[in-house]
Order: C-alpha cells, then sequence, then structure tokens
C-alpha cells in the first residue's frame, strides 16, 4: 500500500502531546505524521516541531483536519486524537482493511478503563459501526485520497463532523473495520458520570440527527464535558 499520512488535530496539549510522540516512534510501516495545530498556547506546537511537522490554521477540529489533509502526501489519510493509545502495527491494519476493498474505514475501540460499563460502550461503538456504518473521530476514521478529495473534507462544523462525515457516505461507500484496537480515555465518562455522559451523548446525537444546529449541539457538549 502506498504511505499512510496521519494527521493528528492539536490545541494546547501538553499533558498529553509527549506520550503520543514517544508512540510515534515505535509505529512500523510507511507513513508520514501531520499536526495541525489550532493556536495553542501552552507550548504544544513548539514541542511537536522539534520531531514532526506542524501546520498552523484556525481552531476546530474539523478545520484542523482539513488543513492537516491539505499538507498530506499519502494516498490514505487516517485522523487520530493525541489521547489514543496506538497499536505498533496501525499502518499494518489499516492496509489490511484498504485491501479488503474498502476506501473508507476505522479501527475497534476500547476505553482505557475495566469498569463494566466502559466494557459495555466500546461494545456498542464498534457494534454500531458493524450496524449502523457509523463512526466516530475517537475510532481513528481514515479514508482514502481519492475519496476525501471528492467529499469536500469534513464539513465546517464546531462539533459533530465526524458523525456527518459518516451519515452523508451511508449506503454509499462501505465502512470497513480494522481487527485491531485503538485505546482511548475514558476520562470525560469518568468525570461526567458514565451513565449520565453516555445517556447526553446518545441524546445530542438524536438532535443532530433531527437538525439541530451543530452550534446549539456544541454549546450543550461543553455543558457535559
Amino acid at each position: 500500500m502506498a504511505k499512510l499520512s496521519l494527521i493528528v488535530p492539536v490545541l494546547n496539549e501538553a499533558q498529553k502531546i509527549d506520550g503520543f510522540l514517544a508512540q510515534l516512534q515505535g509505529l512500523s510501516g510507511d507513513w508520514e505524521v501531520i499536526f495541525a495545530d489550532g493556536g495553542s498556547t501552552d507550548g504544544t506546537a513548539e514541542r511537536i516541531a522539534a520531531h514532526y511537522p506542524v501546520v498552523h490554521c484556525p481552531k476546530g477540529r474539523a478545520r484542523q483536519m482539513n488543513e492537516g489533509a491539505r499538507h498530506a502526501g499519502g494516498q490514505v489519510l487516517l485522523f487520530l486524537h493525541c489521547d489514543s493509545v496506538l497499536p505498533r502495527d496501525l499502518c499494518a491494519q489499516v492496509e489490511e482493511v484498504i485491501r479488503r476493498g474498502y476506501r473508507f474505514g476505522c479501527f475497534r475501540i476500547r476505553f482505557d478503563s475495566s469498569h463494566p460499563w466502559m466494557r459495555c460502550c466500546s461494545f456498542c461503538s464498534n457494534l454500531r459501526v458493524r450496524l449502523r456504518k457509523i463512526a466516530f473521530g475517537d475510532q481513528g476514521i481514515f479514508l482514502t485520497r481519492e475519496l476525501f478529495d471528492q467529499i469536500g473534507g469534513f464539513a465546517d462544523l464546531p462539533i459533530m463532523e465526524d458523525y456527518k462525515l459518516s451519515m452523508d457516505l451511508k449506503g454509499k461507500v462501505p465502512l470497513g473495520q480494522t481487527r485491531g484496537y485503538l485505546t482511548t480515555s475514558a476520562r470525560r465518562f469518568e468525570q461526567g458520570g458514565m451513565l449520565r455522559t453516555m445517556w447526553r451523548m446518545q441524546v445530542l446525537q438524536h438532535r443532530f440527527r433531527k437538525g439541530c444546529p451543530a452550534q446549539e449541539i456544541a454549546r450543550l457538549y461543553r455543558d457535559i464535558r
């Protein structure tokens, strides 16, 4: 497979970024990484720039990912969150999905918590991909360059840009899933109450599907973080 471009939006991630950079050193395969900084003021961009390319743009995850993609040279684009724990064979897992004929895919997800509710949440998230064909950003969404350009990238929304991407592609482009996992933080669930946060997230998704403006969804989302 041609080179994989890892695209990572960041904003004031000083507490997390060193750990993420350390993970990159252990990755195998043919890859590049591009960080899209949305105006960090805590030294995040400077730490990254000592090792990897950083592009600067206005904050907003969709804008940052689109800007990172604009500078990417790979034929496959993988969008990652910097609080994810990456498998060492990340590139090979993406390649396997692409070789199965998919142009759009994501990883299976699990949380860095052994709590039964978080295991249930990861199970439901992975089941959602298989049954509803909806992937979220913390699952490591990837697309071929050709498909990304064809759809015009992520919609310029303050939130739910990943959900809208999946909804727009649903029924048109099959969604593949890796055999391995990304591990992501359970912090927001632990801080906001696991069941309460899960329920609120479902409510926000429902409201978005029913046409509630993304700006209103973003305001409500900030209230539960």
